[in-house]
């Protein structure tokens, strides 16, 4: 492989052949005759025989014409009108594993073609079965694979057109962008057996003898990486639900697994049908078939060495049930409701001590017997870890499980009597701090409200101020929910939403107020200008706040005294701290009242040549 294609990042999406307008009307007009069909097909198909129906596309009068001039013969314009008229429908039977298929056959084709002339005498099914399509595949016939890629599926019960369409789209797609790297393109599992089936499975050999570009795993990883993505778009483009599954295998890896025995490879080379093969395929199974593919003695000593070691990694694996699995599922939950409770994720080990200090003696909701059951987990953790315990047996177990079961029973109660307890405390925090923060609001406006009338005012105000209207419920909700919370059972869901949307209610209206607040603090700001320097005063009940100047990096702040003529008391000194409360006492809305004396006392303090700023 010389020349090996640059990887691609997303390979071309091939498009199928669109079912014509006209077939479209033609398929609405005879809808109701191509149900009943169906209909009566599954009703008279005793046996479960019948495992698909699917409408075909019209004939292709151009390549029937074609292949009757081959033979000599010229179609007439009665035969050409007759097969345009044609309703196509593909049949698929299942004829395996009966005694007499060919009398079965003619028995099945009576009853459908009787079904399709009692309905309408243009439906003309076309009779396959799964043995049919096997053969054609193995004599590298692909033409009736063809056929159901562009059928449109109306019964199909087992998903084996489905599987079929969505193989062969694929298939399609895939040898479109590597065609002479693909050694074959295999189905397999239950694609061929007629056999209801989880998933779809295909198996794609592509040839690396002569890679020279990039490791033989390289190529495998982004060949199969690009394949992989190929069966997403070809389920997309089929409509197909089901999971599929597609195992690239490189050419030389494929050939190390049949001469190892490997027995996936030869379960794939037994059951698989080829929907494309280069050669290859076809004589490995026939091989196979004759008995001439056989396992070396050392791939057999190899599978029994295998046996060995599973027997081992069994062993390991209960093993691990108790040093893993069950130790963590005992202590997670337990570290959950610890930190549930209000403390820091704690090691394993004082999870047991806390479990007991906290549960057992504190809050008396779990029994002493739950945490020596973590004891006891936590004990054959520890001595597995260390080696001390190298074997436990089924019965071990089985015991562990049924106290672990138990254990876990409990924790879930403690588990909700603990959340009981914190939806309480955050219905009471969130309820506290959204009335409280509702009723600053109104006040800030020149409201008073009381409890019952909380929600009134607030939507008066919500209306006057162009709040969001949600916000109101908001606020109706919260107290709802405090006041019926004890009574109704609500949720810790719906607990929770009501506390999201209290959260952005909050949020918003505590901007509100702050915005309100800073305008309202301004009216009460005296601001002067003295010389280069800019100083704000606020006078706050019978005392007055001066910062000397704003602009300075350390702020100086004094106070005094407002006497009753509205002059001004000796000055001292005040620090931010102070100031800053006095500024969070300050109640909305603001009025002041400023008095001669009072400018007269700054004028004294910061010379004639203030500036009062308004």
């Amino acid at each position: 492989m010389p020349d090996t294609p640059e990887m691609p990042e997303m390979p071309e999406i091939p498009k199928l052949p669109e079912i014509p307008k006209e077939v479209k009307e033609k398929l609405e007009q005879l809808k109701k005759d191509i149900e009943k069909f169906k209909e009566s097909l599954i009703k008279k198909d005793k046996e479960k025989r019948v495992i698909g129906v699917a409408l075909l596309p019209p004939t292709n009068i151009d390549r029937l014409k074609q292949e009757a001039a081959e033979e000599g013969k010229e179609l007439s314009k009665e035969e050409v009108e007759a097969e345009k008229q044609k309703i196509n429908v593909l049949v698929l039977v299942n004829s395996d594993n009966l005694k007499d298929p060919v009398s079965f056959m003619q028995k099945i084709t009576k009853l459908i073609n009787d079904a399709a002339k009692e309905v309408n005498p243009r439906i003309a099914p076309k009779v396959v079965t799964l043995y049919d399509i096997r053969e054609s595949c193995f004599e590298g016939k692909y033409d009736v694979l063809q056929t159901i890629a562009m059928s449109a599926p109306l019964y199909d019960p087992l998903d084996v057109l489905s599987a079929l369409k969505i193989a062969e789209v694929h298939k399609t797609m895939v040898l479109k962008k590597f065609e002479k790297y693909i050694v074959c393109y295999v189905g397999a599992g239950s694609l061929f057996r007629g056999e209801k089936s989880g998933d779809i499975d295909v198996y794609i050999v592509v040839d690396d003898t002569d890679v020279k570009r990039m490791p033989r795993t390289e190529l495998k990883d982004r060949l199969g990486a690009i394949i992989r993505m190929m069966g997403m778009q070809a389920a997309e483009i089929t409509g197909v639900k089901k999971s599929f599954h597609i195992q690239t295998y490189i050419l030389t890896d494929f050939w190390e697994s049949i001469k190892d025995a490997n027995p996936v490879i030869f379960t794939f080379l037994r059951d698989g049908v080829p929907l494309f093969d280069r050669g290859i395929f076809m004589p490995w199974k026939l091989l196979l078939k004759m008995g001439r593919i056989k396992p070396s003695l050392e791939s057999i000593e190899m599978q029994m060495e295998v046996g060995e070691r599973l027997m081992e990694r069994t062993k390991y694996k209960l093993l691990s049930v108790i040093g893993e699995d069950l130790y963590w599922g005992l202590i997670n939950p337990a570290q959950a409701a610890l930190m549930l409770y209000g403390l820091a994720p704690p090691t394993p080990r004082e999870t047991i001590k806390l479990l007991g200090e906290i549960f057992v003696k504190k809050e008396k909701i779990l029994e002493e017997k739950h945490v020596k059951t973590l004891e006891k987990i936590f004990k054959y953790y520890k001595d597995i870890e260390h080696r001390k315990i190298k074997e436990v047996s089924g019965k071990d177990i089985d015991q562990l499980l049924e106290e672990a079961e138990e254990y876990l029973k409990s924790i879930k109660k403690v588990f909700s009597q603990i959340q009981k307890k914190k939806d309480q405390q955050n219905v009471n925090e969130t309820y506290k701090a959204c009335v409280k923060l509702a009723k600053d609001i109104l006040e800030a406006n020149g409201i008073k409200a009381t409890e019952q009338n909380l929600v009134n005012q607030f939507k008066k105000l919500a209306e006057k101020e162009k709040f969001p209207p949600a916000f109101v419920m908001v606020l109706k909700d919260i107290i709802n929910l405090k006041k019926e919370f004890i009574k109704k059972k609500y949720s810790s869901e719906e607990i929770e939403k009501i506390r999201r949307d209290a959260r952005i209610f909050f949020k918003s209206m505590l901007e509100y107020l702050e915005t309100k607040k800073f305008f309202e603090l301004e009216k009460a700001k005296i601001k002067f200008k003295y010389g280069e320097h800019l100083g704000e005063a606020i006078i706050y009940q019978d005392n007055i706040y001066i910062v000397e100047d704003v602009k300075a990096p350390e702020k100086k702040i004094v106070k005094a005294k407002i006497k009753s003529d509205g002059s001004l008391s000796k000055v001292e000194s005040c620090s931010l701290e102070d100031f800053e409360n006095i500024l969070s006492k300050i109640k909305m809305p603001v009025s002041i009242t400023i008095k001669e004396k009072t400018l007269e006392s700054l004028r004294d303090l910061y010379g004639k040549d203030i500036e009062f700023i308004i």
